[in-house]
């Protein structure tokens, strides 16, 4: 098989790719450190929660959302767990399941939390674009993700762990 080396025009994109995502999740993480004292992944799991049916989720379900591992997740949601933000519930439909439900307090901290993040994404990221750029950035990572998640061959479907069923969802 022979190598499909990067061009110099792809070799310049996935590079400045790299340093934009990386630039602006630090970002992120430090204006979510400072105004909630956690990092980005918890501001999205509460974020998440917040937005679903009775801000409770099945945590496979959740790990499929943000596209992490369940193991990943678990360890989040004991943080969170831990610090008052959410509570696990079992599945009244499956035994092994279980669900993440968001409490007051974390829905109080994601309040108050959110306008500081969005001034964030906006400044670091929407501010830096015109109305067109936005166009082409959804464009582009919604072909980016849908390959990722479409393509057969790399990864499998079942070797990707937030695609994993092991039962059906609770209710």
């Amino acid at each position: 098989m022979t190598t499909r080396w990067l061009t110099p025009d792809e070799q310049r994109a996935w590079r400045a790719y790299i340093a934009a995502s990386l630039l602006l999740e630090d970002a992120i993480d430090r204006q979510l450190q400072q105004d909630a004292g956690m990092p980005h992944l918890y501001y999205s799991i509460l974020s998440v929660l917040s937005e679903s049916p009775e801000r409770r989720l099945r945590m496979t379900d959740l790990a499929e959302r943000l596209k992490i591992t369940r193991s990943r997740l678990t360890y989040a949601v004991a943080r969170l767990e831990k610090d008052g933000m959410l509570r696990r519930e079992a599945c009244r439909h499956d035994k092994r399941g279980s669900i993440a439900a968001l409490t007051d307090e974390g829905f109080a901290v994601l309040e108050r939390t959110a306008p500081g993040h969005v001034e964030t994404v906006r400044d670091f990221l929407f501010d830096r674009l015109s109305e067109e750029q936005v166009g082409q950035l959804e464009e582009i990572s919604t072909a980016i993700a849908q390959g990722l998640q479409e393509d057969g061959a790399r990864p499998a479907a079942d070797d990707v762990p937030w695609r994993r069923r092991s039962s059906p969802s609770c209710s």
